[in-house]
């Protein structure tokens, strides 16, 4: 499914957005801690996110990462920078013939699922997430 610095990526995104009406920009290290990932990943992810323009970032004393706009951010666009939109694309027993025309044993119960997934991911946003998490609704520690 998704890769690891996905995950974590899209943690990352989350945590930060649900911070970003504190108005806080903030490091790497606290980043990591919270969304339970070794600095140097996190490091990567966020630098990745600030370069695409998803999230940004100031260097300094005072710097960190954070948003700068509150424009609606989909789970995809995370998983597109990350890890790209393949996974939404694949056969589910990784056949590279597997087709409607010449159809894997699960073709199409896995592109039902994989069709569901990928409208869920282009319709849910950080936004969205962030507030179940400020409320308390949902949580990214173990």
């Amino acid at each position: 499914m998704l890769s690891t610095s996905c995950k974590y990526a899209l943690r990352a995104v989350v945590y930060l957005m649900s911070r970003s009406k504190d108005e806080v920009k903030l490091g790497i290290k606290a980043v990591a801690k919270e969304i339970e990932a070794n600095e140097h990943t996190t490091a990567k992810i966020l630098q990745t996110l600030a370069r695409e323009g998803l999230i940004a970032s100031t260097k300094g004393p005072n710097g960190g990462f954070y948003f700068s706009t509150q424009k609606p951010i989909r789970l995809i666009d995370v998983v597109r920078l990350i890890d790209g939109d393949q996974f939404f694309k694949e056969c589910g027993l990784g056949l590279k013939a597997c087709s409607e025309k010449k159809p894997c044993p699960i073709h199409h119960q896995y592109k039902a699922v994989r069709e569901n997934l990928y409208n869920q991911f282009c319709s849910i946003t950080v936004q969205q997430l962030s507030c179940d998490l400020e409320l308390g609704k949902a949580f990214l520690k173990r």
